[in-house]
């Protein structure tokens, strides 16, 4: 597979899997604003923009409304809806021969709705409903993807850059919520609290799979280990790291072509770290290191693949 193809399928998975994150996080914190005896509208909006890495010109300004417009349809803002959207439709178009014809129709008509009179219109007259719509449309085009698209190197790509964007993503959300919810000296949870904790896990779609491993009985330590280290639920960073490690993989062996060290080192030192430390190992210590530590092997991995996979010399295009 060339290069700029590989390129454009992984840019296209993640730009639209940041989409799906930014609309979930802002439809939690948005609603858990309605809490007038928890956290300040501005603590909540500041949190969000550090979940979403800090975008710069949405800083709070009073008008929740006028903010939550900008996030979603601002088209210079790498985290905002529209951004993502574009970005997700122009690779998409660069590798439009690898791609279906119900890939290219799904993207497209998302394209053009968030775009649309109506989805303005849709804002102003219910935000939740627009939101819904967006995640709808990415569900869509990732059902079509797994159902019209040949499992081979082009769609191991798209996988890859959906797990580790989810991953990186998953991680910058912990990390952020950790201060006031993973401390293990505070066992005492109010009510702003406990609505804390359900929006963590409404932000990862997983609440009802977190209440059928543990039942609805919230805990901090339990909801660390649950997106952290289940093997089984697809947000939680050890599913995405196993999600990544098989696509290399993959890749790999469809390219007659074995991985570089320092990649196989990278995303095996990633699992290791996940698979075989405990819930309790990472309570007693430091979290937060923990937690960026993640997210540091996660661009290293980005940072790897691209060396390998899309910026490789010739010496390594010629390795087998």
């Amino acid at each position: 597979m060339l290069s700029r193809v590989a390129d454009s399928l992984y840019w296209m998975s993640r730009y639209l899997e940041r989409a799906e994150n930014t609309v979930r996080q802002l439809d939690v914190t948005m609603s858990l604003m309605l809490d007038t005896g928890g956290a300040s509208a501005e603590t909540r909006w500041k949190r969000l923009l550090v979940s979403l890495g800090k975008p710069t010109g949405m800083e709070w300004n009073g008008d929740l409304e006028a903010m939550a417009q900008k996030l979603i349809f601002d088209n210079l803002c790498p985290a905002a809806v529209t951004y993502c959207l574009n970005g997700a439709r122009e690779n998409a178009r660069q590798a439009r021969e690898e791609i279906s014809t119900e890939q290219w129709q799904r993207l497209n008509r998302l394209f053009h709705h968030i775009h649309s009179p109506n989805a303005q219109a849709q804002f102003g007259s219910s935000i939740n409903d627009l939101l819904a719509s967006v995640i709808d449309g990415i569900h869509l085009f990732k059902g079509v993807s797994d159902t019209t698209m040949i499992h081979g190197q082009g769609w191991q790509f798209i996988r890859l850059g959906r797990y580790l964007e989810r991953a990186y993503a998953t991680a910058t959300m912990l990390e952020v919520y950790q201060e006031d919810l993973f401390n293990p000296q505070e066992r005492e949870h109010s009510g702003y609290q406990y609505l804390e904790m359900v929006g963590l896990l409404r932000c990862c779609t997983s609440f009802e799979a977190y209440c059928q491993v543990y039942t609805a009985d919230l805990a901090p330590d339990r909801i660390l280990e649950f997106l952290l280290l289940n093997r089984d639920f697809p947000h939680a960073i050890l599913y995405c790291v196993d999600g990544i490690r098989s696509a290399i993989e993959s890749i790999q062996r469809a390219g007659g072509r074995r991985s570089p060290d320092d990649l196989t080192a990278g995303i095996g030192r990633l699992h290791a770290l996940l698979g075989y430390t405990s819930i309790n190992e990472i309570l007693a210590g430091d979290t937060h290191a923990f937690l960026h530590t993640i997210r540091e092997q996660c661009l290293r991995i980005h940072e790897q693949i691209y060396r390998y996979y899309v910026h490789y010399s010739i010496q390594s295009a010629l390795a087998v």
